[in-house]
């Protein structure tokens, strides 16, 4: 019965659409002035996330969206460490359900906020064993979910997922591999025999690209004979169909089984270059920072390397001709490189993603005819944060643009991230019994129509009711004041 009133309760607040919270906007806003000190704030953030994680139980699918969103607007404005303490398996496991197919009649924004609220909790509890069941517990959920192409707009938070449990809980290069075959599959299904390929939309190209790459920027030793780089190529049926197409003629078993095979190193980076030439932007930069990351590893120093060890053990010609032809795409791309950094401006092109490609594009002519690795300072409060290679800068900008508005206070106060970055903040607040509010701590708890503010409000309203009933001499549960 506890459970159940708690739940019930919780339900009211997350599924309250009405504004009467508006009318004790005012009382809430100068209960809440009042509050002074981290400590206070963070029992009633306490008490809100145990009131999101009741409402996740709840059948209506609009609930359970608007409780993800508190979880995840309270793990951006704070870090949660006791939350994530208590609750930490509840927590994972309630999201995961909201995933797996068929365990509740999810929509695909739910699916995307759960998929974001895992992330978010495999930043806060950072490298141990709660990474690590995260990662274990999520992986194949995650896997299952980006196979099934009923909604494509759930895919980019997925993906963003897969990539943040594997950098937190991974263990080695394997596991990290796997995740990134996990990707690749995305735009590069694995095809039957009678199955047409379906072209990917640019913009999951440029998820699936982003998403990978940062994955790539940790592996310290690339494997050239990684199975990561040994995919049945979409892009190369495409060009078979099309050339079948033009000479009016159907595509033979035998041919698809060819365009099929699984692609080596230099396959990859010509499909990356055959990105650069499509029209969407995002596709062309998201391609653009993966080959320069896959040449800041050292792929053809790795070639070169194996060229010299097959000519002291006579193995034959083939290392020498992947290297030549590594030198060719490479002189490819960096006349690409040299036509994006000066495009001009076409119709309908915005100026500013256009100065970010120009620029971009430099960055990378520089890195490929001088060596210069991109060089970037970032403010944190009032302290610096580096970024000196291409593996930290995508690292950088990945975990921002995932975190949003909390990326900041992660970066003060996150010490997994002060970790990664090598980034140590000289102070986090001028006064340690001051608490300062985030962006979104305001929008949580200063807003007329924030969760705390509609809980305060039926509250009243039910202290209200009840102050009338005894003055009425009986017990009015649900009579509505109609003056209200």
């Amino acid at each position: 019965m506890g459970k159940r009133n708690s739940q019930r309760k919780s339900a009211a607040m997350f599924d309250s659409d009405d504004d009467s919270s508006v009318t004790s906007s005012s009382t809430a806003r100068s209960d809440l002035m009042s509050v002074s000190g981290a400590e206070d704030v963070q029992f009633v953030q306490d008490s809100l996330l145990d009131q999101a994680l009741d409402a996740l139980d709840e059948k209506r699918g609009s609930t359970r969206e608007k409780a993800l969103s508190s979880i995840i607007d309270a793990f951006n404005s704070n870090m949660q460490h006791e939350f994530v303490e208590k609750k930490f398996a509840t927590l994972l496991h309630q999201c995961l359900a909201s995933i797996k197919k068929g365990s509740k009649k999810a929509s695909a924004k739910e699916i995307a906020l759960a998929s974001h609220a895992i992330g978010c909790l495999a930043l806060t509890v950072g490298c141990g064993d709660n990474a690590r069941e995260i990662f274990e517990e999520s992986i194949r959920p995650l896997d299952e979910s980006l196979t099934s192409r009923i909604d494509v707009s759930k895919t980019p938070s997925l993906l963003e997922c897969l990539a943040i449990i594997t950098f937190v809980g991974g263990n080695d290069q394997e596991e990290t591999e796997r995740s990134m075959d996990i990707m690749w599959r995305v735009i590069n299904p694995k095809l039957g025999s009678n199955v047409v390929a379906v072209k990917p939309p640019a913009s999951l190209i440029a998820n699936v690209v982003s998403a990978w790459s940062f994955l790539l920027s940790t592996v310290s030793n690339l494997k050239l004979n990684s199975k990561n780089w040994q995919k049945p190529s979409l892009w190369r049926v495409e060009k078979l169909e099309t050339s079948c197409q033009r000479n009016h003629k159907p595509v033979t078993v035998e041919e698809k089984t060819e365009a099929e095979k699984p692609v080596t190193t230099h396959h990859s980076i010509s499909y990356l270059s055959s990105l650069l030439d499509k029209e969407d932007r995002s596709v062309r930069i998201a391609a653009g920072e993966a080959l320069a990351l896959i040449f800041e590893i050292g792929v053809i120093d790795k070639f070169s390397a194996e060229l010299d060890s097959a000519s002291d053990t006579t193995q034959g010609s083939k290392p020498l001709e992947s290297y030549i032809f590594l030198q060719g795409l490479k002189g490819k791309v960096i006349n690409q490189c040299k036509n994006l950094s000066t495009e001009a401006g076409g119709k309908g092109s915005a100026k500013k993603d256009l100065n970010s490609q120009r620029n971009l594009f430099r960055d990378i002519l520089d890195f490929f005819e001088y060596g210069y690795s991109p060089d970037i300072s970032m403010k944190i409060g009032g302290d610096s944060l580096q970024a000196s290679s291409w593996s930290e800068m995508m690292q950088l900008n990945f975990i921002k643009h995932f975190l949003g508005g909390g990326f900041i206070k992660h970066m003060q106060e996150n010490e997994f991230l002060h970790e990664v970055f090598g980034f140590s903040p000289k102070r986090k607040y001028l006064n340690t019994n001051e608490h300062r509010m985030s962006g979104g701590e305001k929008r949580m708890f200063k807003s007329p129509n924030s969760f705390l503010n509609k809980a305060r409000t039926q509250s009243l309203n039910k202290q209200r009711i009840l102050s009338e009933g005894r003055n009425f001499g009986h017990y009015a549960v649900g009579v509505v004041d109609e003056e209200a």
